[in-house]
């Protein structure tokens, strides 16, 4: 089932409760034990009943998306809010500027320099997310390099 984006309710809006927490702990040792257990290159088979026929059933989850729901629940397991942002999703300059963890006004630095892709709709700037988590993996990156460099000529220095 898809749900329109703009309907959905934020999971991220609020800390999971104690009951969220305990659940998603419960599922990601369950399929970090499946993962352990079984050949990863099948899937994971994550038995269940079906409701129709009540009768069990399984889905085969791949090991990409086993590991994308052991990462998601080790999150709310942690207690961490949680929102999910499809990488088609144009996202406002404010959004954008909450993921990369800097102010507005930088992020629109950051766009007039053309270091990140942007729309204009009207005269509001909007950036795709793809575009924005590209830039955030480059800027991770570059940065790990640079700490890297700068830690291993201090060790020189010892």
């Amino acid at each position: 089932m898809t749900i329109n984006a703009n309907l959905a309710r934020e999971f991220g809006a609020e800390l999971p409760s104690d009951t969220d927490r305990a659940s998603a702990d419960q599922l990601r040792q369950f399929l970090a034990a499946a993962m352990t257990e079984g050949k990863m290159e099948e899937g994971i088979p994550v038995p269940f009943i079906d409701p129709e026929t009540r009768k069990k059933a399984e889905i085969i989850l791949s090991p990409h998306l086993a590991d994308l729901f052991i990462d998601l629940l080790r999150h709310i397991s942690d207690g961490d809010a949680v929102t999910l942002i499809p990488v088609s999703k144009m996202l406002t300059t404010q959004q954008a500027a909450d993921i990369l963890n800097v102010s507005r006004p930088h992020l629109v630095k950051l766009l007039e320099s053309k270091e990140i892709a942007f729309e204009k709709v009207g005269r509001h700037r909007r950036i795709r997310a793809i575009d924005l988590f590209e830039f955030k993996s480059h800027r991770d990156k570059t940065r790990k390099r640079v700490l890297d460099d700068v830690m291993s000529a201090d060790s020189d220095l010892i």
